[in-house]
């Protein structure tokens, strides 16, 4: 008999009794590792307390590396041997104060076989709600189940409810009745112009260009072709390194033509000479060459809306993807031409831009820009991070920031409320200009498409920009991360743990409308749109439909 080299059969620790294992998955990039370690020792300390008054104890499955001067999981491969170390069926907490890559414990999560609990801190200047929704999305893709809950400093007791209720029964059970299922839409133009779309989509089909897939570990904003190609959206898979050498093509003149007629709309820019902690004029350049590239690129591949990963690989090689993209999903922008200079490309529209290369926001954007055009709507729409919020006034206002881009015309004067701030140097080593403001108020439409068991859902809701003092506009701003822009929302008729225990994103798609009426006119089409298609829709809130 051959004596082959049998490996050794895997082996797990036992799971100690009143015990929960705790992980904190982080970012790719070790700058950013570096400077959210401090919060997240903070928040791992006070969950941990919580976790002892209740006689539990709380292990840390992987220490603190003193070559890297951190202690968070930073790559797919870590992930893989921290979890060799923990009992497969032990209480896990994933406990999150900052931007994490899902992806790095993906592969632990999907079998591991006890309870596992996300939670987050819910503050503005760490954001580790961001990156505990998409982690939850994540899972809900993968159909793992999870419980979740936040805090904003873990002494309160609903948090501390939640987590005896996870250590008693394994689940924690949030209200989620503001959610339901779409009804049978009466007749009415709206429905009928959303069943004519949908038809159209399926029949013509659609193409989304995808500049590497896979942004920033969001495995949740990957939606397979399977999914897809059945409501008529395909994709073209593109790197970023041929945006890169499409860039090299652009003339300085070509690039500076885009700058000055920004310049000559109103739009401003703080400007230094520091490259490595100012907004410079050599930055804004390629950043103009990066808008002239993805358009030309688009019209090679006939696109119908385009996605921008920038943040690993393209980073290290241009400033930041932010100016171009909020550009892009401005009806009113710098015109650009075909290569043979006989055409201005998608003159007076936007070209849908999915900002972090989210697919869910990409088929979201794509239909609502058609929505909105044939409705005579102003199509711009943006992806924003689900930031932060607190009360004001005796409302909880959301603050919603997208990474630098929102199209100008979400501002009250457009581009002459248009600010570029350089980027954190933290995050952007290159720099490159953000389009910071704050958005007006107004009537929105909020969606999220997502991923979950093995089906495409829709979530649509409605909600109202408001307006807030300049003070509390600053401090709010500042409290978060001062060079994006921001949008003060209030959400109809869904509370902030509802919001939270139900979204499946760390991402909100919004689009405004002229007046409320407007607005639940088109959340109408949309939601028979979406229904034509046969994505599961559920209204959230006030949703404007009876």
């Amino acid at each position: 008999m051959t004596g082959y080299a049998f490996p050794a059969p895997p082996s797990r620790p036992a799971a100690p009794p009143r015990t929960a294992y705790l992980i904190a998955s982080g970012d790719l990039r070790p700058a950013a590792n570096l400077a959210g370690w401090p919060t997240q020792v903070k928040m791992e300390a006070d969950v941990t307390a919580a976790f002892a008054e209740l006689g539990w104890t709380v292990v840390r499955a992987h220490p603190l590396d003193p070559a890297t001067g951190h202690g968070f999981i930073s790559s797919q491969r870590m992930g893989l041997e921290v979890f060799k170390g923990i009992p497969a069926d032990a209480p896990l907490i994933v406990a999150e104060a900052v931007w994490q890559y899902s992806h790095h414990v993906l592969a632990g999560l999907r079998t591991h076989r006890g309870p596992i609990l996300t939670v987050a801190n819910f503050a503005g200047d760490w954001p580790g709600l961001v990156g505990l929704l998409g982690l939850n999305a994540g899972m809900a893709k993968m159909g793992v189940a999870y419980s979740t809950i936040w805090s904003v400093d873990f002494t309160d007791d609903w948090f501390k409810a939640g987590i005896k209720s996870w250590v008693d029964t394994g689940t924690i059970v949030h209200d989620q009745s503001h959610v339901r299922d779409l009804p049978e839409l009466p007749e009415s133009s709206e429905r009928e112009l959303g069943h004519a779309l949908a038809r159209q989509l399926l029949a013509d089909k659609a193409i989304i260009g995808v500049f590497d897939e896979g942004c920033m570990g969001m495995y949740n904003a990957i939606i397979d072709d399977e999914l897809l190609n059945p409501i008529g959206i395909y994709k073209e898979r593109l790197s970023q390194s041929a945006l890169w050498a499409e860039m090299l093509t652009v003339s300085d003149e070509e690039a500076d033509a885009v700058g000055d007629w920004l310049v000559a709309r109103g739009m401003t820019f703080r400007l230094g000479v520091d490259e490595a902690t100012e907004l410079t004029a050599a930055q804004l350049r390629w950043q103009y060459k990066m808008y002239v590239a993805a358009l030309r690129i688009s019209d090679d591949f006939g696109l119908d809306a385009v996605g921008i990963q920038y943040q690993q690989g393209l980073k290290d090689l241009s400033p930041a993807s932010d100016l171009a993209e909020g550009i892009l999903n401005n009806a009113d922008r710098p015109p650009v031409t075909s290569r043979d200079g006989s055409r201005v490309l998608w003159e007076g529209r936007p070209l849908p831009h999915f900002n972090e290369a989210d697919e869910g926001v990409a088929v979201d954007a794509l239909v609502t820009n058609r929505l909105w055009t044939a409705m005579g709507l102003d199509p711009a729409t943006t992806l924003h991070d689900v930031r932060w919020g607190e009360e004001y006034d005796g409302s909880f206002v959301w603050v919603f920031e997208i990474s630098g881009s929102v199209p100008p015309s979400h501002f009250a004067r457009g581009y002459a409320d248009a600010v570029g701030w350089r980027q954190d140097p933290v995050y952007f080593p290159l720099g490159g200009s953000t389009i910071k403001g704050v958005c007006k108020p107004g009537e929105i439409v909020w969606s999220r498409v997502f991923v979950q068991d093995g089906a495409l859902h829709a979530d649509l809701g409605r909600a109202s920009a408001v307006s807030l003092p300049a003070e509390e506009t600053d401090r709010r701003s500042n409290a978060t991360t001062p060079a994006w822009p921001i949008m003060h929302a209030v959400l109809h008729g869904v509370t902030r743990d509802q919001f939270m225990a139900r979204h499946k994103a760390n991402h909100l798609n919004v689009a405004y409308a002229p007046d409320a009426e407007t607005a639940d006119r088109a959340l109408v089409a949309k939601a028979a749109l979406f229904a034509e298609l046969g994505v599961e829709v559920h209204l959230c809130g006030t949703a404007g439909i009876a």
